[in-house]
């Protein structure tokens, strides 16, 4: 790249255990956004600059990847990648909170995917600010860190200065977002065309299952939930789900809540709409057809429940995610 243009600098963390094939995937994200934007030839656009940075001796943090090694290091953003290994000792995380929150203090905005939301949480910036991690991950990221506002259906939440996006494969959605903060809406959209990606809004809900809490150790509730998991679509109601705890309602309400962290009715909802989504994907019943399956006599009560779960409509759920090939709504 020419030496006139405006670097905008951009850091990728290589922790121990992160994920490399996110590292790589990013770096040639942000080098083919830089080379539609020089196609394109729209005078005054920044030029992605990326470089990877890595704890060396002594816990100092040494810049081991540049794209242009001889430019000033100041971070318009810092991204920690996912990992699929186990997180990074103790006095190691110490080391690397203290150096993001250095890097944040400077004005750096802080990015991480997936399992790096909990390195970020270590600085401890997150507390009391919105943020996502991957799904399966959500439930030990929320003990370990409380204060976090979890969002954990969203595939991206972006809250100013910090940006937290999902799944493993969220680095996809995430250096697109960049993209289109640093370079603008076109080349966000013409850099997906090129990676050939949907740029349009997902959600981690779509993906996701239901994984209801079991090991709550209060024994009357998981009763209620192994009866609920065997019943299926069976018609359910309070009275009856704490008959078989054998507590008052009210009690059992009280229990039910602090066990799961639902009430009774969207628990339920919960696993009819697993149940749906299901008979959605590999069967062609009909939506009617699929409602009186999992339990509603309503359609149109189905359809509302369903969408309100998963962000899709049933017929949309269908056509987005049907192996069977019907695409009937």
């Amino acid at each position: 790249m020419t030496t006139g243009h405006v670097l905008a600098h951009i850091g990728l963390l290589l922790y121990p255990g992160a994920q490399m094939s996110a590292v790589h995937g990013l770096t040639d994200m942000f080098r083919i956004a830089n080379r539609l934007a020089a196609q394109q030839g729209v005078s005054g656009m920044p030029v992605l600059r990326v470089s990877h940075w890595r704890p060396g001796d002594g816990g100092k943090m040494e810049r081991v990847f540049d794209t242009h090694a001889q430019a000033g290091a100041s971070l318009v953003a810092l991204i920690l990648p996912p990992s699929l290994e186990e997180e990074p000792r103790e006095e190691q995380r110490r080391t690397l909170a203290r150096w993001i929150a250095a890097r944040h203090a400077a004005g750096t905005t802080l990015c991480s995917i997936c399992a790096g939301a909990f390195l970020l949480a270590e600085t401890g910036l997150l507390d009391g600010r919105p943020a996502t991690t991957h799904w399966s991950l959500a439930e030990r990221l929320a003990e370990r860190f409380p204060a976090i506002r979890l969002e954990p259906d969203k595939l991206l939440v972006e809250d100013g200065d910090i940006i937290t996006a999902g799944g493993v494969m969220a680095w996809v959605d995430l250096g697109l977002r960049l993209v289109d903060r640093l370079l603008g809406p076109s080349l966000m959209l013409a850099t997906a065309r090129f990676f050939l990606v949907d740029p349009s809004g997902r959600e981690q809900r779509f993906y996701s299952h239901f994984s209801p809490k079991l090991h709550h150790g209060d024994e009357a509730i998981l009763k209620v939930q192994h009866w609920l998991q065997a019943r299926g679509p069976e018609k359910v109601t309070l009275p009856m789900m704490a008959a078989h705890a054998a507590l008052g309602e009210r009690t059992f309400l009280r229990r039910f809540q602090k066990a799961t962290g639902l009430s009774p009715t969207t628990y339920v909802q919960y696993l009819r709409v697993g149940k749906a989504r299901e008979l959605l994907e590999f069967s062609n019943l009909s939506i009617e057809q699929v409602a009186w399956r999992v339990g509603y006599e309503d359609p149109g009560a189905f359809r509302k429940v369903f969408f309100k779960r998963m962000g899709l409509s049933p017929g949309d759920y269908r056509r987005r995610f049907s192996v069977t090939g019907h695409r009937g709504a």
